[in-house]
């Protein structure tokens, strides 16, 4: 698709003011979308935006993507000032601390699926309500999945169960969107380089009970794959895509 026929879509990030977020929203913003950025923390929103320079500029709306208020208002006024919603990427995600289950409180393992699982779904939940009414009707939406998705690494419970249920959460949308011409898609990561990563370059615990550093790969060519899968017609759908670091241990792992 060609800017000049994305130029006036509406795109919501979710996770933008960090990582894959930040990468994404200013892949998006050069392919000529415009860009709401929703994020905990303003700070790191505002340094995303001071990152971009040209003249479609994005839109601030600090969330908790936890909270079914917070996103109810993201969405609102993502409606308000825009009129519709053309792509939401679900992106927004924390991990746990690499421990063995049994010494997991409970708060850690419910703040893991509070955001990556509950979010996703309280965010899909909206732009539905918005895609199906909208006219022209329908959307897509890209769930940021992980390697985890498909193989844990150790210790990696309440990470790896949220993103078995993303890919759960992406099949029942797109079944349930397709009525409705909203697709949706899922972009499983492996080891892009960001400060949830950084880890790894100093050695993360292998399946043997090794410890070994990790290639990774640059934030940007994740960036560069969602928006491939936005700029899509809604009668195209990239179900699912993994992007990885190409000498990650994945294939044969465990």
């Amino acid at each position: 698709m060609k800017k000049e026929q994305v130029r006036n879509k509406i795109a919501i990030v979710t996770g933008a003011g960090s990582g894959i977020g930040r990468h994404t929203t200013l892949a998006l913003l050069k392919e000529g979308f415009t860009v709401v950025l929703a994020g905990r923390r303003i700070e790191m929103l505002e340094k995303t935006v001071s990152l971009w320079k040209a003249e479609n500029q994005p839109m601030v709306i600090p969330t908790d993507v936890t909270a079914p208020d917070s996103v109810h208002s993201l969405f609102n006024q993502t409606m308000n000032t825009f009129g519709r919603l053309d792509l939401l990427f679900n992106n927004a995600g924390i991990g746990a601390p690499s421990i063995p289950i049994e010494e997991l409180t409970y708060q850690q393992w419910r703040d893991v699926v509070d955001t990556n699982l509950t979010g996703a779904f309280l965010c899909t939940q909206e732009a539905f309500k918005i895609m199906k009414q909208q006219k022209p009707r329908g959307g897509r939406i890209i769930n940021n999945g992980s390697i985890s998705a498909h193989v844990p690494r150790p210790n990696s419970a309440p990470y790896t169960a949220t993103k078995h249920a993303i890919t759960g959460l992406t099949r029942s949308t797109s079944l349930d969107g397709r009525p409705f011409n909203i697709a949706c898609g899922q972009i499983d990561v492996g080891n892009a380089s960001t400060d949830m990563t950084k880890r790894m370059q100093k050695g993360v615990t292998q399946a043997n009970g090794i410890t070994a550093s990790e290639p990774t790969m640059d934030a940007d060519h994740v960036a560069n794959a969602v928006v491939y899968m936005a700029s899509l017609p809604l009668e195209t759908n990239v179900q699912f895509m993994t992007v990885m670091a190409t000498q990650m241990p994945y294939i044969g792992r465990g």
